[in-house]
């Protein structure tokens, strides 16, 4: 566990407090029902960028606070407890490609809107149905980017995109010419989107790289995946301590004991790997690579673990939608697929490591 200053806990206390008061799975559920274009709640988005959340990992300079990624990652976590519905995540690792890559100009052009809430940002990475870097065909000739990115989170309203082609990361405004959008109606009620850009206007980043930037997205994915699973934990074992079965309360099974006991000591692994990554990041270690896939393989093995005891222990009743147990599962599956499962995840460690 990561031994956090005033400064973070006070950031996680503020986003926890925050996110039971005004954005519990209730919000989430309403949210769902309504169908909001952009796919999140507007005005809880807003209160967030006044929070001062939208620019957490964006220099001063340009109104952002600079936190870095562990703070980040406690503030995701806190969200994904309740399955707050919000593009934070999306548009931090985006920011971050313009911090480490962008010219004076488009730092100064984007960075100060993307603190104040006023653009969101996302990547635009993946060109087919699992996450694959190594093929990307999407080109730039004379400023003009084209292809076909198939599933784009918060790509339904975002301002802002983070394009990869052949040669690197480029910027691609929302409302450029050559930008369509298609909505992708996914398992957890969130925004995902296939956007093909047909000539459209292009800069390029000249700083960092591709995965560099996926690295870090990755470690803000696991983040919230990390909430999700002290949530299902959570909320599993205040069910078995009501839950009354054959005159006696579930949790005095001792075989249901033993399989919390084991899901608690997973969640606690998971949250070592996952903050390790994070603080990799923010100290600009050697090894962000190993330690981000590290947390991936081990949250998208821990929070699978999760969302189906949650199901399995809350019995028939978890099953249906008047319980929240069918909204974890269903976000958990989007998360483990997002930006490699664990099965691409343990295989890249291993050739990250020479095997």
């Amino acid at each position: 566990m990561a031994a956090l200053n005033d400064e973070q806990t006070m950031i996680r206390d503020m986003v926890r407090e925050w996110a039971d008061n005004e954005s519990p799975v209730a919000a989430f559920r309403k949210m769902r029902n309504a169908a909001p274009a952009a796919g999140y709640d507007v005005d809880a988005w807003r209160q967030m960028a006044e929070m001062g959340l939208a620019g957490i990992v964006i220099p001063e300079e340009f109104g952002g606070t600079a936190f870095g990624y562990l703070s980040l990652g406690l503030v995701l976590e806190q969200l994904g407890r309740n399955l707050a519905a919000s593009p934070l995540a999306s548009t931090a690792a985006a920011a971050t490609a313009v911090v480490l890559g962008g010219s004076p100009s488009q730092k100064a052009s984007w960075l100060p809107r993307i603190a104040t809430g006023e653009v969101v940002a996302t990547l635009a990475i993946d060109e087919g149905p699992v996450h694959n870097p190594a093929k990307i065909a999407t080109t730039v000739q004379d400023g003009k980017l084209t292809g076909t990115k198939a599933f784009v989170a918060e790509g339904d309203s975002a301002a802002l995109f983070v394009v990869a082609a052949t040669d690197g990361l480029y910027l691609v405004a929302g409302n450029a010419p050559g930008v369509t959008r298609a909505h992708r109606q996914m398992a957890d009620s969130r925004s995902h989107a296939q956007v093909s850009f047909d000539g459209a206007p292009a800069e390029k980043l000249e700083g960092t790289t591709t995965q560099a930037i996926i690295d870090r997205a990755t470690a803000a994915v696991c983040a919230e995946m990390l909430g999700l699973a002290v949530q299902a934990f959570e909320t599993t074992n205040d069910y078995l301590k009501t839950r009354v079965q054959f005159g006696q309360l579930l949790s005095t099974f001792q075989a249901l004991q033993h399989r919390m006991a084991k899901l608690f000591t997973e969640i606690e692994l998971m949250r070592s790997a996952v903050e390790a990554a994070l603080e990799a990041i923010d100290s600009g270690r050697s090894d962000v690579d190993q330690a981000v896939t590290l947390a991936k393989a081990v949250a998208s093995d821990t929070l699978k673990l999760a969302s189906r005891e949650m199901i399995q222990l809350h019995g028939g009743i978890g099953m249906t939608d008047d319980y929240d147990a069918g909204f974890y599962i269903k976000r958990a599956a989007v998360l483990e697929a997002m930006w490699g499962n664990a099965a691409f995840h343990r295989e890249r460690f291993a050739r990250l490591n020479g095997y």
